[in-house]
C-alpha cells in the first residue's frame, strides 16, 4: 500500500469517526469544520507513522530471517557430535 494511501484512508476513517461522534451527540455534522479538519490530520498523521513502522517491520523481519538463515547453514555446515 502506498504512502498517500495510506494517509487518506486514515483521514477518512478520522473523518468518519468525527461524524460518528457528532451523530451520538445528536449534534450538527456541518457545527465545526476545524474539528473535522483536525480529526482528519490526526489520522493521517496516524496513518503515515503507521506506513513507515510497517516499512520498518518489514526491515526487521528481513534481517532476523537472514540471521536465522545463516545460522541453520552454519549449523548444517559443523556437525555437532
Amino acid at each position: 500500500m502506498s504512502l498517500l494511501t495510506n494517509i487518506v484512508g486514515f483521514s477518512l476513517f478520522g473523518l468518519a469517526a468525527r461524524v460518528g461522534q457528532l451523530g451520538i451527540q445528536r449534534r450538527n455534522i456541518l457545527e465545526n469544520p476545524a474539528g473535522h479538519a483536525i480529526a482528519m490530520a490526526t489520522f493521517g498523521f496516524i496513518g503515515y507513522w503507521a506506513y513507515h513502522w510497517d516499512l520498518r517491520a518489514a526491515e526487521l523481519l528481513k534481517q532476523k530471517r537472514a540471521e536465522i538463515a545463516e545460522r541453520r547453514a552454519k549449523s548444517e555446515a559443523s556437525p555437532s557430535s
